[in-house]
């Protein structure tokens, strides 16, 4: 919360800091090499000035901050490094920087509440889980506002809040995980390809697209999503305090808000405002809220722009031939 003291003493800070800045930059730059100042001094001194007071603005900021809420956005398909890597696709959230601004928020003696403004169809499940996990952590009340869609991963993430507000419209829930694996073998023997198969496991390649998937690998693949999904749905129930049987009820399905509300999967319908509302009542005062960035530099951003790109193009191409490169688990 924003008082008079703490504008004040942003004042401070940054008043000291600039006068700190020009007393060293005069000493250092004007002062001792000669009595007469040179425009060469003067112009460092301003540097010098400018940079205390940058300086100056960061402390101020982290010990006197404005905001008393901070505000994370899970946004696109979710990944590890999201793109960041190359070849990949450029509209993926890179989670380790979403759990990174958590973490940051949580430790900032400012921040008292957490919103988490989800828009994502879901993605990787132990990057899904690594949020999810963070903002369970988080020391303070936590709100998901939902928008657009808030599904599988994203709703697994958002269930960990301690209060959900989704728009009428947004598409909430798809509580499921899905696994796929490419079936290429008669394209392969139509090719006159052959599958050599050298192993230690029995199960090392099982759902390889080179050969026909055996009956006991089906089995054990589909296993594997099936505890995966146990865990979601116990997960998504203790949380929503809802009965596993109600979750699975649910038939990984996506429900627009009012539906989803309906079930139990949604605490309130409303907007942004709604969602600085409801935290003005559990906190008991007006919020400011600061939206919180992963840092990008210039080479991430350049190689981003690259990746888009050559995203753009082989996704053109690959929607020509089919989809998928292998056994793949993911909350969609």
């Amino acid at each position: 919360m924003d008082t008079l003291p703490k504008r004040v003493g942003r004042v401070v800070v940054l008043g000291a800091g600039a006068l700190v800045g020009t007393a060293t930059g005069w000493g250092l730059f004007v002062w001792i090499p000669s009595d007469s100042p040179s425009i060469l001094g003067v112009l460092l001194t301003i540097a010098t000035a400018l940079l205390f007071l940058r300086l100056a603005a960061r402390i101020a900021d982290s010990l006197l901050g404005a905001h008393d809420t901070a505000e994370v956005r899970v946004d696109g398909p979710i990944a590890r490094d999201g793109g960041e890597s190359f070849p990949a696709n450029p509209r993926q959230l890179p989670a380790d920087a979403v759990v990174d601004q958590i973490e940051r928020a949580d430790a900032d003696r400012n921040v008292e509440a957490l919103v988490v403004r989800v828009n994502t169809p879901g993605g990787e499940i132990v990057p899904s889980d690594d949020i999810r996990r963070a903002v369970a952590d988080f020391d303070g009340p936590t709100v998901a506002y939902a928008t657009d869609v808030c599904a599988s991963g994203g709703y697994w993430i958002a269930s960990a809040c301690d209060h959900v507000v989704a728009r009428e419209n947004s598409l909430v829930g798809s509580i499921g995980v899905r696994g796929s694996t490419l079936n290429a073998a008669d394209l392969a023997e139509y090719l006159g390809v052959d599958y050599e198969r050298f192993v230690a496991g029995e199960y090392k390649d099982a759902g390889t697209p080179l050969r026909e998937l055996r009956e006991d690998e089906r089995y054990y693949l589909q296993g594997l999503v099936d505890d995966l999904y146990e865990s979601f749905v116990q997960q998504v129930a203790a949380a929503r305090d809802l009965s596993i049987g109600a979750v699975k009820d649910t038939e990984a399905r996506v429900y627009v808000g009012r539906d989803a509300a309906e079930r139990g999967l949604v605490d309130e319908l409303g907007t942004r405002d709604d969602v600085e509302t409801h935290l003005e009542t559990v906190l008991g005062h007006e919020v400011a809220v600061r939206e919180l960035d992963p840092p990008r530099g210039l080479l991430v951003r350049a190689r981003r722009t690259a990746a888009a790109a050559a995203y753009a193009f082989g996704a053109g191409v690959g929607s020509v031939f089919g989809d998928g490169d292998g056994t793949n688990l993911e909350f969609r």
